[in-house]
């Protein structure tokens, strides 16, 4: 996936649009609940299971406390599953064999006390960053889409900006924050937008304005490197991809499957529109800002704004709105029935978020609230 093209590997390739994903999985204790940092030790000992060579691998992330699944690129819905499956089980195994548990929790509902993986680039940020860089154990979910050319890409990244809101709030997966409530659905979006090169996109129009606005960020030294644009979608700086980067990492793998389908989805039909010469919406950033703010106060319990209008909508209202947008990718790319039965639990079950509530509503007991979230993780059902 190193080159844009048409050979099915990496670019979009005769139909086949590619995606892969990344997941932040926490590592905690397993009788206290707690987030620990044992990162450097499970790496240590983890060994790349032969059977799965060319599958999901375990890295390093930021803090100590978490590690992250890296799948592969894949052509289908359903092997891009088993993928996220099997990679959560590998780090599940990881995990054990040092003494903890993975947990795919946005924050953690306990307090923390981070520490930072000691490499130079992260020791130079938490210097630099001081109390945001020090609290910034939030988990994530991105999502990797192959695009044929830098031309593309920023179309599509021009097109879909004022649908991504949307997903924090199907994703949304963080309610709690150092053993609070915080009365958001997804707290993780709050804590990662204290970075000051994170959040929405304005429309650029070209890969040249792209790379420009990298470069006129990074010269600020505000932005440490290109690795710290966190843009809510991105160009990859290695692959041929667009990166969608601000949802939560999702508590069941089946919630993973869906954000994955309506991002590839959301990339083909900003594609399309693109190639049929439709202009971009153009909202301001500042309302997607708003709408992502909305999206992570409430989940898809209460009002969204929704992306046509920008006024306050039933969150259900917008998710048809959604799906009505990528029905023709949806359908086109054989994802369409596997997405509407997701949806349709996501509704009927609830976020990550309605889950830990409603597990701490039961228990009255935080440390219940990571084990549950510990065994839906690598739930197969």
């Amino acid at each position: 996936m190193d080159t844009y093209g048409n050979d099915g590997s990496g670019g979009a390739g005769a139909g086949r649009r590619t995606f892969g994903i990344e997941e932040e999985l926490l590592l905690v204790d397993p009788g206290t609940g707690e987030a620990v940092p044992l990162a450097g030790a499970l790496l240590d000992l983890y060994v790349r299971p032969l059977e799965v060579a060319s599958g999901p691998v375990l890295t390093a992330e930021f803090q100590q406390e978490m590690i992250e699944v890296v799948t592969p690129p894949h052509a289908t819905l359903a092997s891009l599953e088993r993928d996220i499956i099997t990679g959560r089980g590998i780090a599940r195994q990881a995990a054990e064999d040092v003494g903890v548990r993975v947990a795919a929790l946005g924050t953690s509902p306990l307090p923390a006390d981070p520490h930072p993986v000691q490499l130079r680039r992260f020791r130079a940020m938490a210097e630099e960053y001081g109390l945001t860089a020090r609290e910034q154990l939030t988990c994530g979910c991105h999502i990797h889409v192959s695009v044929e050319s830098p031309e593309e890409a920023v179309a599509v990244l021009d097109r879909m900006r004022n649908w991504l809101p949307v997903l924090i709030a199907l994703s949304a997966n963080s309610p709690f924050w150092h053993g609070v409530d915080t009365g958001y659905a997804s707290y993780r979006s709050q804590v990662w937008n204290r970075w000051p090169s994170a959040g929405p996109l304005e429309i650029l129009g070209s890969p040249d304005a792209y790379h420009q606005l990298v470069h006129d960020m990074v010269s600020t030294g505000v932005a440490l490197d290109e690795g710290m644009i966190y843009f809510d979608a991105r160009l990859s700086r290695h692959y041929p991809t667009v990166e969608i980067r601000l949802a939560d990492v999702c508590l069941r793998p089946g919630n993973t499957v869906l954000l994955a389908g309506l991002a590839r989805a959301l990339v083909e039909t900003a594609a399309r529109e693109w190639r049929e010469g439709i202009e971009p919406v153009a909202v301001p950033s500042a309302l997607l800002r708003l709408a992502a703010w909305k999206a992570s106060r409430w989940g898809l319990r209460g009002e969204l704004l929704d992306p046509h209008t920008h006024r306050p909508a039933p969150a259900l209202g917008v998710v048809n709105s959604l799906l009505h947008h990528i029905h023709g990718a949806l359908k086109d790319m054989g994802d369409l029935h596997r997405v509407e039965d997701l949806v349709d639990r996501l509704l009927a079950e609830g976020t990550g978020a309605v889950r830990q509530k409603e597990v701490l509503h039961r228990t009255g007991d935080l440390e219940r609230v990571v084990e549950d979230a510990a065994n839906c993780t690598v739930s197969t059902s």
